[in-house]
């Protein structure tokens, strides 16, 4: 039970062919020390050979904490199933595990987080496999790319359509894992796990019990050890019988950029006045339209990009905790993060474990959705998960399939044109040379959203940008709210090539989105 090793002892005992599941969210609770030990071993043995990796959520990022491209190596890995992959700014050097798949020399599938997490309950119980209908008529689904990111994953297909019950379902069949690598704070000597310093529990707790299940081998990375009995034991998260081996790394860090915040652990509660505002400008205004959705009393799930925004504007407008946010990663009400922190909270009023909130979010217990967008169709299909030209600035589709399958309300959040030279004051937001391309499309290079499936379920769907808000309608695109100083014959039919419709009663918003002082907004 959590035999106390190194890290280059623990993967010793990986053997050629492994299936491994990494419990992480990009560098919140990655177990960087046993990724790179892979690698090392790897360079000196030639041994791992061939691996399948399984990322629920990225493993590692473009910042400092490397992850995956610690075993993105040929030869050593094989195939990749990841909710998400390692992401970041186009003036970094693309990351080796995204030259892999590009250049076709990994089998590599990006498959919805929760559906991951899906896989390990039902591989651990031996039922047979995943039967769900998130991700029907998107990129999930075997019609269109089946999870497959290039063409060695498109020849090995690893979902399929069924019929049971008069009624059409996506079937995964079971992967059984091998190897579970997960991180925690603190084990024991008999390697009974917990999670004082970490921003999340992820899914640490089912994967290690979908290897245990399958007779495989689980190691825990953590920052110290304990003496036996010594850890409370309704904090222990991942108890010892499930844990082989526990490597030590007294510098693993909290999350990206960050070693040690005691708010996002929950240690602390920061006073509201410590966070940082949203900064004046065109994004803040189209997060602050998208705010107006909200209530008091309202839960709302939070995604990456402007959408990030939105918790800030209530916190300016002195209702703070008037929503209860979800993530995730897990957590629960607080203060969602942005920037290097995305991912985690602070202020949270408790810690779910992934797999558990991405069973809230597929059956849609949440009020409303806050996402972003790269660009939207003339269907009402968005793409967040697949640039072409340069694929590692998106990390994949992560949890946004599951999130938006049977979401009630889902509010879409980004730019109308790219590279736009915009005007803003007081009285409205004006357009003073055309952008590079419009983000409304004729056909998007990747369906993340089906427009047809959500008007086959009735979801209320909001397009928002900084010239108009957009809804869903049986004909597409209309926009039926025009910012102020916006025209829209010209910045929307026009900059749209026609894709999106002018309501013929729009209505102007209030220029009280782009003061430079709170909107008014009250629960």
């Amino acid at each position: 039970m959590g035999t106390i090793v190194s890290a280059s002892e623990a993967v010793g005992k990986i053997e050629d062919g492994a299936i491994i599941t990494v419990s992480s969210s990009s560098a919140l609770g990655c177990p960087d020390s046993v990724l790179k030990a892979i690698g090392e071993r790897f360079d000196q043995e030639q041994h791992p050979q061939n691996l399948t990796m399984i990322h629920p959520i990225a493993a590692g990022d473009m910042y400092g904490v490397k992850g995956i491209d610690h075993i993105a190596k040929d030869g050593l890995l094989s195939t990749v199933l990841a909710g998400s992959y390692p992401s970041g700014s186009s003036n970094l050097p693309m990351p080796e595990i995204w030259k892999m798949v590009v250049e076709d020399r990994v089998t590599a599938y990006n498959v919805p987080s929760g559906i991951l997490f899906d896989m390990h309950r039902e591989a651990a119980a031996r039922r047979p496999g995943v039967m769900t209908k998130v991700g029907l008529k998107t990129f999930v689904d075997p019609e269109r790319e089946g999870c497959a990111m290039n063409d060695r994953a498109a020849g090995a297909p690893i979902v399929r359509r069924v019929e049971f019950d008069g009624d059409t379902w996506l079937h995964f069949p079971n992967i059984y894992p091998d190897v579970c690598i997960l991180r925690a704070t603190t084990a024991d000597e008999r390697g009974n796990l917990t999670y004082e310093h970490e921003g999340a529990y992820l899914g640490g707790l089912e994967q290690a019990i979908a290897v245990r299940n399958n007779g495989g081998l689980v190691i825990a990375q953590v920052e110290r050890v304990t003496a036996a009995g010594s850890l409370r034991p309704h904090d222990v998260r991942v108890p010892g019988h499930l844990v082989d081996y526990v490597v030590v790394d007294e510098d693993q860090k909290q999350t990206c950029e960050t070693p040690y915040d005691p708010a996002i652990s929950g240690q602390v509660m920061r006073p509201w006045s410590s966070f940082e505002l949203a900064e004046h400008g065109i994004e803040k205004v189209i997060a602050r339209r998208a705010a107006m959705e909200l209530r008091g009393g309202m839960t709302a799930n939070l995604g990456f990009g402007i959408s990030a925004m939105v918790p800030r504007i209530l916190l300016e407008e002195g209702h703070p905790d008037a929503v209860t946010w979800a993530i995730e990663q897990g957590a629960v009400g607080g203060m969602p993060l942005t920037g290097f922190a995305f991912g985690c909270a602070s202020n949270a009023d408790g810690y779910v474990p992934s797999p558990q909130q991405f069973i809230y979010f597929q059956g849609a217990g949440f009020d409303m959705s806050f996402l972003s967008f790269l660009e939207v169709d003339v269907e009402g299909n968005v793409n967040v998960s697949k640039l072409g030209k340069k694929p590692y600035l998106t990390a994949g589709c992560g949890g946004f399939v599951d999130i938006t399958a049977h979401a009630r309300k889902i509010v879409f959040s980004g730019w109308f044109e790219a590279g736009a030279q915009m005007e803003m004051d007081a009285t409205g937001i004006r357009v003073r040379a055309p952008g590079k391309f419009t983000k409304m499309v004729d056909q998007v290079e990747h369906v993340t959203f089906s427009g047809a499936r959500a008007r086959e379920q009735g979801q209320e769907v909001l397009y928002i940008t900084e010239r108009c808000v957009m809804r869903l309608d049986d004909k597409g695109l209309i926009a039926t709210e025009i910012m102020p100083g916006i025209d829209p014959e010209r910045d929307i039919v026009g900059a749209s090539e026609g894709r999106v419709r002018v309501a013929e009663n729009a209505v102007t918003m209030s220029t009280k989105l782009l003061a430079d002082a709170p909107m008014g907004w009250t629960p």
